[in-house]
């Protein structure tokens, strides 16, 4: 029986989410219809910094764009982190998409 992929709780929206190993912590996110603040998704701009609460994360590449001193504070880039098990993460400017409003559009004639 295959293990099952570690879960991403991500606060204050209280979503968890799958976030298997083939996926950075903001791909699991969007997947699931979490919209989690972005831009250069590689690990420089630092648009998706959010607080590491609980669990452990590797990064895609060796040198991500948070220090040794933000790293011991708890910080990570979801962009370029994998969860190598469950991982509960704070992003204050999460939005679960199915909060977001419905806008029906007219059709043009």
């Amino acid at each position: 029986m295959p293990a099952s992929a570690p879960q991403l709780t991500i606060l204050p929206i209280a979503r968890v989410v799958e976030a298997p190993e083939a996926l950075t912590l903001l791909q699991a996110a969007l997947a699931a219809g979490v919209v989690l603040p972005s831009s250069c998704r590689n690990g420089t701009c630092r648009a998706c910094l959010c607080r590491l609460v609980n669990g452990d994360v590797r990064y895609r590449i060796e040198w991500p764009g948070v220090t040794a001193e933000e790293r011991r504070e708890g910080w990570l880039l979801p962009c370029v982190a994998v969860a190598v098990a469950d991982v509960t993460i704070e992003q204050p400017e999460a939005i679960d998409a199915c909060d977001l409003p419905v806008r029906l559009a007219r059709p043009r004639f």
